[in-house]
This record gives C-alpha cells, sequence and structure tokens, in this order.
C-alpha cells in the first residue's frame, strides 16, 4: 500500500483533504502531521522563519521515516520551504497550490489571486510568476487581498468571512480571465465563486490529489 504523508501548518483542510483522497486515491493510507503553531508564527513574523524551516524539514524527514511514497505540503505560506527542500528527499514532495498556479498561467492571460493572508499572497504571487516563466507565458498578475477575512474565520465568522471574499472577489474580477484561491481552505468557495462572478475558479487541493495520483500510477509503472 502507497502511503502519503501531509504535513499541515493549521486544523482547518485535513478533513477536506481527506475527502479529496477517500475519493480520488481510496487504496492509498493517508498519514497527516499538523502543527498548527506554524501559521501563528508566519503570520506573526510576517514571513518563514528559520525555525519554520527547522521544523518543516524535521516533519519532513518524519514523514519519510513513515515511509512515505510521497510528502503533500499542504500550505501555500510555507510552499518555498517545500521547494528547497526537494533536494534532501529522493521522492516527490508535492506542494499543494502547485498544479493549480501551471493550469492557470497554461490557461488565462490574466489570474486575480484571492487570499485572506498576506503571508499567503506573496508566496503565491512568486508561484504564479515562476510557473509562467517556465512556460514562457505573460501573465497578468491581480492582487486580491481580502482583509480581515482570516480574523473573521478565527474568531468563528465564517459569514463574514465568506462575504469579505466575495466582495474582494467581486472587485477583482472584472480586471481577470480567471481567479484562483491561494488558501486550500477556501476551496469550498469554489463553485459559489464560480457561478456568482461567472468566471472560472481554480483552487488546489483536489488538483494536488490528481496530481499524487498521476506521479503514484507512473511509479507503479515502472514497478
Amino acid at each position: 500500500m502507497d502511503t502519503v504523508v501531509a504535513v499541515y501548518t493549521g486544523q482547518g483542510l485535513a478533513e477536506p483533504l481527506k475527502r479529496q483522497f477517500d475519493e480520488l486515491l481510496p487504496e492509498v493510507r493517508l498519514v497527516n502531521i499538523i502543527d498548527d503553531s506554524i501559521i501563528a508564527e508566519v503570520m506573526r513574523e510576517g514571513g518563514v522563519t528559520s525555525g519554520v524551516k527547522r521544523r518543516l524539514m524535521q516533519y519532513y524527514q518524519h514523514a519519510a521515516d513513515l515511509g512515505a511514497s510521497i510528502i503533500l505540503n499542504t500550505c501555500s505560506s510555507v510552499g518555498e520551504t517545500a521547494s528547497d527542500a526537494r533536494a534532501f528527499f529522493d521522492i516527490p514532495l508535492v506542494k499543494i497550490d502547485e498544479q493549480m498556479a501551471a493550469e492557470a498561467v497554461a490557461s488565462y492571460r490574466s489570474v486575480a489571486v484571492l487570499a485572506t493572508l498576506p503571508t499567503t499572497l506573496q508566496p503565491t504571487l512568486r508561484l504564479l510568476r515562476q510557473q509562467a516563466e517556465q512556460q514562457g507565458r505573460t501573465v497578468q498578475l491581480i492582487d486580491g487581498l481580502a482583509a480581515g477575512a482570516y480574523e473573521a474565520l478565527v474568531g468563528g465568522r465564517q459569514d463574514e468571512h465568506d462575504r469579505l471574499l466575495l466582495e474582494t472577489a467581486e472587485r477583482v474580477a472584472a480586471q481577470a480571465d480567471a481567479l484562483v484561491l491561494a488558501q486550500g481552505s477556501m476551496a469550498r468557495m469554489e463553485a459559489e465563486l464560480a457561478q456568482r462572478l461567472g468566471k472560472p475558479v481554480l483552487s488546489s487541493p483536489r488538483r494536488s490529489v490528481i496530481e499524487i495520483r498521476r506521479l503514484l500510477a507512473e511509479r507503479g509503472a515502472k514497478r
């Protein structure tokens, strides 16, 4: 049985991702490593600290020690640390948002990035620019920071979070061919936003699991 170890920096995404695995990869053993102090530190310090990098590397190593076929980094705020960590492992380290970013820049000339945290927005914008450069594409990126939405969500005011996110999406949608949701936890709003805006909206969790399925199939074919 293949094992995927998912590394989380918060609590909110574990159950939605498990549902994706249950649907798309029911035969895979999914193991979760969760340290919700990480996102708190990233927010407090305004970015990834050396301490966060050390802890993440320890978790990736622990995942490898658990026999992971693939490691899944589930947090876009620390995606650049995951990229750096790849050189130290001989198993794939999948970033939750990489396939979403690749698809967005391949398919659209202007993309609005919706985020509720500046510490997620900036790494996502950099990832999109990186993907565009790799594909030889020129893509206009629009900043869609929904200020106050994250605080509303962690404060238990989900309706306010959703309202702020929708208002931000409506503000930036006129400038964009498509929108991407920078945080995996926002995927639950993908269909509603697409319907309200009349434009494509891309989220990351399902796309990352589909990429894991592809990698596992490729690995199985080589056995």
